[in-house]
């Protein structure tokens, strides 16, 4: 496989402010590719966080983002369809490419949390409506962002004559969507999508992308016309061992070892296809660390590029 894969940076949401930029200037000025950001309202009951850690807001950051932090991509991983109306979403997702001058990817999921739907009172429906709803979403807020008007009479949205303006930047402004599921999600993402994420190692990641080809194919589309993405954890570690310790007791998809090693990891996603690999940061250390891990980071990617 030729050069060609981006490496972006993932602040997460559970620092301050001031944290996430320092991790996206950081980026911006070393070769970074993008920053993306997550939307959570809090930390998932059982993860690696408490759910009473503070929790930066989505929409807000990536807009101060746009604003403050030159030159990468911005983009949403993933924007959660049960927090808002796709309406509101389009008009967030072209404001926010204005702000950064044509540089923000519009990254949409389903949405999953428990604990955020439960405190909040909004309604989680069951697997198959919350597919519907999304898949019903995802042509309304294409329609917003790319078309003049947007009537739209669906099951779950209806919209007359609706509009969206001032229109993005980009034209089209890239979609992202986060889907595993095989059935119906990598469906929706070969019907509507610019660009694919999941997580996963790179085994996983070569079958999932087989099955989105043969969604394309059902479809029609050309699967070279959707960019793959993907993220695992990853540890860098004086040694091996140490890394396969870490790794092995984690149900998050993860990788680690000296340098060298996740270089040779990173270049397994380059060769299967991948277009972008994103590090989530909060496994790298704070402050001169992180940086110094992102550096080196870059560095074990930089073959690939």
């Amino acid at each position: 496989m030729l050069p060609g894969m981006r490496i972006s940076i993932w602040p997460g949401a559970y620092q301050p402010f001031e944290s996430v930029l320092a991790a996206a200037n950081h980026a911006a000025g070393t070769g970074w590719d993008g920053v993306w950001f997550a939307d959570h309202f809090m930390a998932n009951a059982g993860g690696p966080f408490p759910p009473e850690s503070p929790t930066l807001e989505c929409g807000a950051t990536v807009a101060a983002l746009a604003a403050a932090v030159d030159r990468v991509r911005i983009g949403t991983l993933v924007l959660g369809n049960t927090y808002r109306h796709p309406a509101v979403v389009a008009n967030m997702a072209a404001t926010v490419d204005r702000i950064s001058g044509g540089r923000f990817t519009l990254g949409l999921g389903a949405g999953w949390q428990r604990n955020e739907h439960d405190q909040y009172g909004i309604e989680l429906p069951a697997v198959r409506e919350r597919v519907d709803r999304f898949a019903e979403a995802v042509q309304v807020i294409s329609g917003l962002l790319r078309e003049p008007a947007t009537t739209f009479d669906g099951t779950h949205y209806q919209l007359t004559g609706a509009l969206c303006e001032p229109k993005p930047v980009q034209q089209p402004l890239p979609i992202l969507i986060g889907a595993s599921g095989e059935q119906r999600m990598l469906g929706l993402v070969a019907r509507y999508a610019d660009q694919w994420n999941t997580w996963g190692l790179p085994e996983l990641i070569r079958h999932k992308s087989g099955v989105l080809d043969q969604h394309c194919e059902k479809v029609g589309r050309d699967p070279a016309r959707i960019q793959r993405t993907a993220q695992a954890l990853v540890f860098l570690t004086p040694d091996q061992a140490t890394a396969d310790q870490i790794t092995g007791s984690l149900r998050q998809p993860a990788f680690g070892g000296p340098a060298d090693r996740v270089g040779e990891i990173l270049g397994e996603y380059a060769e299967l296809g991948l277009d972008e690999f994103i590090v989530p940061d909060f496994t790298l250390g704070t402050g001169a660390q992180r940086e110094d891990n992102m550096d080196l980071l870059y560095a074990a990617a930089a073959p690939y590029r």
